[in-house]
């Protein structure tokens, strides 16, 4: 997400963390619209009151738990991918996709939570919506970044294969549908990278 997309984020307090902590777990696992606030401030320990005056709205704790998930993710992979940094661009590539069999097998049994919320969030008028297509156009801007340090005339359409290979997997884990999709995924990346 560039800093024109930025969204407004809320400062955190022992109460505002307990809540979020909540609404991520619940939203995760049943959906965002099945989660009303009173669920969310039972678990969390407080009241809607407490959780209206942090949050302003449930619009506001989806575009936390969404950007909070969004920067763990960009953090746990900007440390594999300077882990791999020596070895060169294909390395680099290849590492996404290890980076994000091990998020998946952490924190996402369920799916990517960006594709999950989208399912629920069309509404480009959602304060989350630019959270969400953020999160992916930053995504695509990776794999086309790598792929311009292994060949830079085919950046473009190398980074946009990479980029279905990976959501590919994404999707396919969640649903439980392939063996091994992150495996998968990187068996035929190596293949464009002719490896």
């Amino acid at each position: 997400m560039g800093p024109e997309e930025a969204p407004h984020r809320v400062r955190m307090t022992p109460g505002a963390r307990r809540v979020l902590e909540a609404a991520e777990r619940l939203f995760y696992e049943h959906g965002i619209h099945a989660v009303g606030v009173d669920l969310v401030a039972a678990e969390a320990g407080v009241t809607k009151k407490t959780l209206y005056d942090r949050f302003g709205s449930k619009e506001q704790i989806v575009v936390e738990y969404l950007a909070g998930r969004d920067e763990r993710w960009r953090a746990l992979l900007a440390g594999r991918l300077d882990a791999v940094a020596g070895q060169g661009p294909a390395a680099r590539i290849l590492e996404v996709f290890e980076a994000s069999r091990v998020w998946a097998e952490d924190h996402g049994r369920r799916g990517c939570s960006m594709i999950n919320a989208h399912a629920e969030i069309s509404d480009p008028a959602h304060p989350a919506y630019p959270v969400i297509t953020g999160q992916k156009r930053w995504m695509l801007g990776l794999f086309t970044r790598l792929a311009g340090e292994f060949d830079p005339a085919g950046a473009q359409r190398l980074g946009g294969a990479l980029m279905l290979l990976h959501e590919g997997a994404l999707v396919s884990y969640g649903l439980g549908v392939l063996p091994d999709p992150f495996g998968q995924a990187l068996g035929r990346a190596r293949e464009l990278l002719g490896g």
